[in-house]
């Protein structure tokens, strides 16, 4: 059938990572095919997987890719507010893509009401312009204590009218608990806007679940409205999390590729292409493990470069580094990594934490200052590597300014006339302010190459994500009761 909403409907999970961002894309793509002109939209993100939208702004990666599957632009409304954590208890506010503060938890929650007001803004901006909007809930509604002030969830639902479907992840175990317990939690007024569940990552014979469903539905008096099959080999950016398994190609030729799991990565996305790479052995390396043997290492992004570059030494990675490039391997730095490859990383205005300056990896001749304000471009350009001029797409979120006369031999040329990044004159060692730099499939072959792969092929990541959103469409075309989320929709 065909699905065209209109109106509103939010997807709140009974957990962190039941599967609201993937539901909420996969009901995008249906929408879209629909002919419905539809917006994602998450009031609040917490994240350091994000990206820049072409109103130059930054939001949650889950954001951008929502507005793939909905066949739109990503923009700052899609997710007027960001939270990118700096420590266990900080975080930075980013209010309408651009950074507003770095906040503890407490001082977040007195700005709530502030933050509640371009929450809405972008709202209704996005509701005068589109068909259908389709609204992500962050964690969980029953987080009793954040229900005062609460904008991500119910609080929002409640504010704005409109209806809630609950989704949950049976895979984790304990589904019926999660649902009957998560509704126990709500006020009377929050669990009449319930209008069904969704059961998402459910492996075997749906036949023997049937018995859990029909209980489910008596006991709460609320419709189940779809079980969703445990997809395999889905290719989409994760809002947030690492995966929880290496990639092994199982190839002999492969190339060893190792990224640290720092405590502050941000941006892991990066590798989503060599991840999918059937050239590729792809590893993030956790705390506690040894850095293992490897071709090519790269050091990723960071939220707090000063304290992943600490983490660093602290694990062993500057000598394992150090190691690796005396037996002729390579080295790939990406914004923060960038950062740590060189001579020093100063903070004067303690925009990452305590005001002052560290010593770097010396791996460089660059130095960095951190600034206040935010760089955020998407850009195009042509890699310098070898003989290589592949082009290449990327973007640019980083707080820094790095000089140096390592710049002199730059990494890429972008189309703006600018230059980016650093080479040494060994070619051992490489660094780029840019993310999504493996995720054009000429410059990953040529950045394989450079690694040492023979015969590299050009991954098309774009459209492996492509075809994976097109998967989830059809799965939940035939999974989901799609009729009655029509119904559910506020008009």
């Amino acid at each position: 059938m065909t699905f065209a909403p209109r109106g509103t409907l939010m997807i709140q999970g009974t957990t962190s990572d039941a599967g609201k961002s993937t539901l909420v894309a996969g009901l995008c793509r249906l929408a879209r095919r629909g002919g419905v002109r539809v917006a994602p939209f998450k009031p609040q993100n917490m994240a350091l997987n994000s990206a820049v939208t072409v109103d130059g702004g930054e939001i949650g990666r889950a954001q951008a890719l929502q507005a793939i599957a909905a066949g739109v632009a990503p923009r700052i409304d899609f997710n007027p507010v960001l939270l990118k954590p700096t420590s266990d208890r900080g975080a930075q506010v980013i209010i309408h893509g651009h950074a507003h503060a770095n906040l503890d938890a407490r001082a977040y929650h007195d700005y709530k009401l502030t933050a509640f007001d371009a929450v809405l803004a972008s709202y209704a901006r996005l509701r005068d312009e589109f068909d259908a909007v389709i609204v992500e809930g962050a964690g969980s509604p029953a987080e009793i204590n954040l229900r005062d002030r609460d904008i991500a969830n119910m609080g929002f639902a409640e504010r704005v009218d409109c209806p809630v479907v609950l989704v949950a992840d049976i895979d984790r175990g304990g589904v019926f608990a999660h649902l009957v317990g998560t509704l126990a939690c709500l006020s009377e007024n929050e669990r009449a806007r319930v209008r069904g569940f969704v059961i998402n990552r459910f492996r075997g014979d749906i036949a023997l679940l049937k018995s859990g469903l029909d209980w489910l539905e008596q006991q709460t008096g609320k419709p189940v409205l779809g079980v969703l099959p445990y997809l395999h080999g889905l290719t989409l950016d994760a809002e947030d999390m690492l995966p929880s398994q290496p990639h092994s190609c199982g190839a002999r030729s492969a190339l060893k590729v190792i990224v640290p799991a720092l405590p502050r990565i941000s941006n892991n996305t990066d590798f989503d292409a060599l991840r999918a790479h059937p050239q590729v052995d792809f590893e993030h390396v956790r705390a506690g493990v040894a850095p293992p043997a490897a071709d090519l290492i790269v050091l990723p992004g960071s939220k707090s470069v000063q304290r992943d570059l600490a983490w660093l030494r602290e694990h062993g990675w500057d000598r394992a580094m150090e190691r690796h490039l005396r037996y002729g391997g390579k080295v790939l730095g990406i914004c923060g990594g960038m950062q740590m490859f060189g001579r020093e990383i100063d903070d004067p205005d303690g925009v990452e934490g305590a005001a002052g300056c560290v010593n770097g990896l010396g791996l460089l001749e660059l130095f960095t200052v951190l600034t206040p304000q935010k760089q955020l471009e998407n850009v195009t350009g042509r890699l310098t590597i070898g003989a290589s001029d592949a082009p290449v797409r990327g973007y640019e979120i980083h707080m820094g300014r790095t000089s140096g006369e390592a710049l002199a031999r730059p990494f890429v040329a972008l189309d703006t006339e600018r230059v980016d990044g650093a080479l040494s004159d060994d070619g051992q060692i490489a660094a780029t302010y840019l993310h999504g730099v493996f995720g054009t499939p000429e410059a990953c072959a040529a950045l394989l190459t450079w690694a040492g792969v023979e015969d590299a092929q050009a991954l098309d990541y774009p459209a492996l994500r492509e075809a994976s959103l097109e998967r989830l469409a059809d799965a939940f075309a035939e999974s989901l009761d799609l009729d009655a989320l029509l119904r559910a929709f506020a008009q």
